[in-house]
């Protein structure tokens, strides 16, 4: 990727603590306008089936016996000549659980941040609201470091103590390894160790966002990604830089490697060729993946901001759920 000035350099490289708590104002701008920042002691950001007098407005019908005539739409019933009642979808509270990949292949980007950035920047973000909607939040962050485990709780602790984990998994020379409150499991650090945790500690019906860019699929990652599915609401965020998708059509790059850097040749019709049916053979597989365990699935460029493309996914409401 191109570079910087120094200070933007080590920002788009890797995040800290800091900067993640500061994140609080991309997430405040998601927030419902207007909603009342009253919240009864098990409100939070999804709809239940429940109806009553909740934050969210359903729709209008015919009053019927037993409704509150508090709610009661006048303008609707004298335009129809008959009563009609206002209803409202009641918001409850639900946990939210982050599972968030920092592994090696996310130490990369061509354009905007590298894709651990946006991934921490993307699990804080949905981290905030949940928080502020009264729900509990709990994640699992995991790299080749190991896997650090955080129970739902309905307290801001547990947000800062998952934007610690997400800090200090961020990869890059500055970086210190130090110990938290969560659970450490040193031996893990796969998607498929991650997905087999959250099954350990999550809440029937939860919300679950896993946050990677899924090159590390395995044989048993469907059914895993199924076992979790099937009692909870599970969507995969998937960071991708443009450069994965597609080469430059002409040139000599350099990309970072474990080895050191790995040149390539945009103008040989040949590896780009190989390249584009890796591609193809990976969207491919991915999407099997998502179909057969019931997943779905956003995409987040490292192009993009963050809170930006929360935005388009959450919808102009800032939901969650």
């Amino acid at each position: 990727m191109a570079v910087p000035a120094q200070g933007v350099q080590s920002a788009l490289i890797q995040t800290d603590l800091p900067a993640l708590i500061r994140l609080q104002a991309e997430a405040r701008a998601l927030r419902l306008p207007g909603a009342s920042q009253v919240r009864t002691r098990q409100a939070g950001l999804q709809v239940s089936s429940q109806r009553g007098r909740g934050m969210a407005f359903a729709e209008v019908r015919l009053y019927q016996p037993g409704d509150d005539i508090r709610s009661i739409d006048w303008r609707v019933t004298a335009r129809r000549q008959k009563p009609h009642t206002k209803l409202y979808e009641e918001e409850r509270e639900r946990p939210v659980l982050l599972i968030c990949d920092l592994g090696s292949s996310m130490f990369f980007g061509s354009q905007g941040a590298y894709k651990q950035v946006r991934c921490a920047q993307v699990a804080s973000i949905i981290a905030w609201l949940g928080l502020w909607a009264g729900d509990q939040i709990g994640g699992i962050v995991f790299s080749e470091d190991g896997t650090n485990v955080l129970r739902p709780a309905r307290r801001k602790k547990n947000v800062l103590q998952l934007l610690d984990a997400l800090a200090r998994h961020q990869q890059g020379p500055d970086t210190q390894h130090q110990g938290t409150a969560t659970e450490s499991h040193p031996d893990a650090g796969s998607l498929d160790v991650a997905l087999q945790e959250a099954r350990r500690v999550v809440h029937t019906g939860s919300r679950v966002f896993i946050i990677s860019d899924f090159l590390t699929l395995s044989d048993e990652t469907p059914g895993l990604l199924g076992a979790l599915s099937r009692h909870n609401t599970v969507t995969a965020l998937r960071i991708v830089d443009p450069l994965e998708k597609k080469l430059p059509d002409h040139g000599r790059f350099a990309v970072a490697g474990p080895d050191g850097p790995v040149w390539f040749n945009g103008s040989d019709p040949r590896f780009q060729r190989a390249f584009q049916q890796r591609v193809v053979a990976h969207e491919q597989a991915l999407a099997s993946c998502f179909r057969t365990s019931a997943v779905g699935s956003r995409t987040i460029s490292t192009a993009d901001d963050p809170g930006q493309s929360l935005r388009l996914i959450l919808g102009p409401r800032g939901r969650i759920g």
